[in-house]
């Protein structure tokens, strides 16, 4: 008989600052894809004509301050929206990145 292949190791090497940066990162990613799914679904509302022209800016204003926000808070790990992206295989990509 052969000996079983382990996938992992016995021991992972993770230092605090590794583990604290991959958890930022899949937070991240989390939030990143809720909010490209506000961001949509408020683009759909606007071209369904549901919003009044107060309503369409007010909603602007506010995906560009998220947008903002995450810029600097991937900023903070030196991370991009690339780095974010899942790969999920035949289905592509969790972001749409490509």
């Amino acid at each position: 008989m052969t000996a079983p292949v382990h996938a992992l190791p016995a021991r992972i090497d993770a230092d605090a600052d590794s583990v604290e940066r991959d958890l930022f990162k899949l937070v991240l990613t989390v939030i990143e894809l809720i909010r490209q799914l506000m961001e949509r679904q408020a683009l759909r509302r606007v071209d369904e004509g549901d919003l009044s022209d107060a309503q369409v800016e007010a909603l602007g204003q506010a995906l560009l301050r998220l947008d903002t926000a995450m810029a600097e808070l991937r900023g903070r790990y030196g991370l991009t929206v690339r780095d974010l992206d899942i790969d999920l295989g035949p289905l592509g990509s969790l972001l749409g990145g490509g």
